[in-house]
């Protein structure tokens, strides 16, 4: 079974044409297991799957304009094992005057769930050619069509670099000048004005063709719970699942909370990054801007959800710490940055209210929810599949004395009374053979510990 599709395996999408009784298909499971809503106008939350299925097919889907350029398909495969031979393949059609013996390979390190080469010749890294090869089983994940999709539309838009190509398992771009940022960056307030600046051009692109765009949020979420289920047991067996990590009865009811409290705040679905950690941004310091890299996640989505999920980001990848999360005057500078940029984009002038930025700010703050959960299933994931050299059943989080606490060791749990404790994150030198998968945990304990507060926040009349 685990050698079957996505698709084959679990009756979704993973790319390629979408059949009306696909989606048929996908979408009754879901409202049988699940209850997946959606926004309405309005503001209530309607079952998704009340109106034609289509519609809502469309409604997500990501329009390349017609003066795009096309992508050529190269029917090549890279060996991640041996990444050189498969390199040069590429460069036979992509760069034909490189002598293959000249060729310089970079193999980057930063990469979670793929692995990337950067391509040269000579001392100087005027013209790289970057060839991401995608890692294993990541189809369960991503929507490599749609992927392609962004990364032209956001070419088109200046907002990205030039895709030159796919291959058979994955693709190659072109390289930005410029450094990607740490986490002490991204809390700097002359770079934080830039970022935001550039999210909201991401955020007004038009790309959906004259339909009312609709967030396909809650149907992955849906996704990775079935494949969650699906996998269980087998990750049980491996010992890479304890009662840490919470049950599926009380994933599945906090996928229906969440559903039921976000959809009602009127965030606008908008083209997202989704993805927005401080790696994927790229500052050119000679010219002054960011752009943003990586695309894998890219999407229709909640404007809330992709800057709740950059708020997250600021705890940083490598040791985590929440304590960073922006407070309240950091987020409402950030906020304000962005809405004077995304209403003049709109068109709509560039005065911002008090009240349009405290409007954000809860929004945000409760979608913030959204994205721990939502990188909490997909680490569930990725701890059975992945075979990039990083170490997701290790991962913990190290708190110092100051941030260690009596109630901070109590741990925090679900309401569901499973026993959800994160004891691995809260004991400096806990055991590291530790079965529970300790990103996932870490996801679903901040989960629960921000739910209270942000809950009780509530928009302002």
């Amino acid at each position: 079974m685990r050698n079957r599709t996505f698709f084959e395996g679990v009756g979704l999408w993973r790319g390629g044409a979408r059949s009306p009784a696909l989606y048929t298909h996908t979408f009754s499971t879901y409202r049988q297991t699940f209850g997946i809503f959606r926004q309405e106008p309005h503001g209530r939350p309607q079952n998704a799957f009340e109106n034609d299925t289509n519609t809502f097919a469309m409604a997500s889907y990501i329009h390349v304009p017609d003066e795009a350029p096309a992508v050529p398909k190269i029917d090549v495969t890279v060996d991640d094992g041996d990444c050189r031979p498969g390199a040069l393949k590429l460069l036979k059609e992509l760069r034909p005057s490189w002598k293959p013996s000249e060729v310089k390979i970079k193999i980057f390190t930063d990469g979670i769930t793929n692995k990337l080469l950067g391509c040269y010749v000579g001392s100087v890294l005027q013209d790289v050619v970057l060839v991401r090869i995608y890692g294993n089983k990541t189809e369960l994940l991503v929507d490599r069509e749609n992927e392609v999709k962004s990364f032209r539309v956001l070419h088109a838009h200046r907002c990205a670099p030039q895709l030159y190509c796919t291959f058979n398992n994955g693709l190659c771009y072109e390289f930005l000048q410029g450094a990607a940022l740490e986490p002490q960056h991204i809390r700097h307030q002359p770079l934080f004005r830039l970022i935001a600046r550039q999210l909201a051009k991401y955020h007004a692109i038009h790309a959906h063709n004259g339909w009312v765009p609709q967030s396909d949020m809650w149907v992955k979420m849906g996704k990775y719970l079935a494949l969650i289920s699906k996998y269980r047991r087998e990750l049980d067996q491996n010992h890479r699942l304890s009662s840490d990590v919470p049950s599926l009865q009380c994933l599945r009811k906090e996928l229906v909370w969440l559903q039921q409290s976000l959809t009602v705040l009127g965030s606008p679905v908008v083209l997202c990054h989704n993805d927005l950690l401080c790696k994927n941004i790229v500052y050119n310091q000679r010219e002054g801007s960011v752009k943003f890299i990586d695309y894998e996640y890219a999407g229709y989505n909640y404007q809330a959800f992709d800057i709740g999920n950059h708020f997250n980001e600021f705890a940083g990848l490598n040791e985590v710490d929440y304590s960073y999360y922006p407070d309240r005057p950091v987020q409402l500078l950030w906020l304000r940055s962005y809405l004077e940029a995304y209403k003049q984009l709109k068109g709509q002038g560039s005065d911002v209210t008090d009240a349009e930025v405290e409007t954000l700010y809860v929004q945000v703050n409760k979608f913030a929810l959204a994205s721990h959960f939502f990188w909490g299933l997909w680490a569930l994931i990725q701890a059975e599949f992945s075979t990039i050299n990083f170490d997701f059943l290790g991962y913990v989080w190290v708190l110092t004395a100051e941030q260690y606490t009596p109630s901070r060791k109590a741990g925090w749990y679900c309401g569901c009374r499973c026993t959800f404790m994160c004891r691995v994150h809260f004991y400096p030198g806990a055991d590291a053979a530790c079965s529970v998968c300790r990103y996932a945990v870490l996801r679903f304990n901040q989960y629960f510990k921000m739910k209270p507060e942000a809950a009780a926040l509530s928009l302002p009349k």
